[in-house]
């Protein structure tokens, strides 16, 4: 199995905005306030900015060279990275797609991460708290923020 990240153009933002009609479908399970719109669509998130400003970074993940989800990361040298919104399709769950993609990223922006899973998304919260132990040998921290969302923090390096 090869896993990919490719950097999305702007060219194929759509595709982006395609693939996360899938993750806020299962993200709505997680919250009530989301709905679908009128024309049968959840409403797209508002990504320009993931190609106008250079601390942004969208990411497909491809398996085998077929979609497999997207990673959106935000980071920048002079503070702290962090996980925007990370989804793999259903059916490369449990297979090491999305800990692979993880721990690449991790890898690929050095420094200071904090990573937050909403209250509900248990799933969520279990796969980053493994993920991210694995990856710096349990040295890390978490906590819950004033909205109740799981955090972790951690420094990544990258392995010599």
């Amino acid at each position: 199995m090869k896993i990919e990240l490719e950097l999305v153009s702007v060219e194929d933002k759509q595709i982006l905005l395609n693939i996360m009609q899938f993750y806020i479908y299962e993200f709505s399970k997680y919250m009530n306030i989301i709905r679908l719109e009128e024309d049968g669509l959840y409403a797209p998130f508002d990504l320009d900015e993931y190609w106008t400003n250079p601390s942004k970074h969208p990411f497909f993940i491809k398996v085998d060279e077929e979609f497999a989800g997207f990673v959106l990361v935000n980071s920048d040298e002079s503070s702290v990275n962090s996980i925007a919104e990370f989804f793999v399709m259903r059916k490369f769950v449990g297979r090491g797609v999305g800990r692979t993609v993880a721990n690449s990223i991790f890898d690929m922006y050095q420094g200071e991460w904090v990573v937050t899973q909403s209250e509900k998304n248990y799933p969520a919260q279990a796969f980053w708290r493994s993920t991210i132990s694995k990856y710096t040998a349990g040295n890390f921290s978490e906590r819950y923020d004033e909205r109740r969302r799981s955090v972790q923090q951690f420094i990544s390096k990258k392995p010599q």
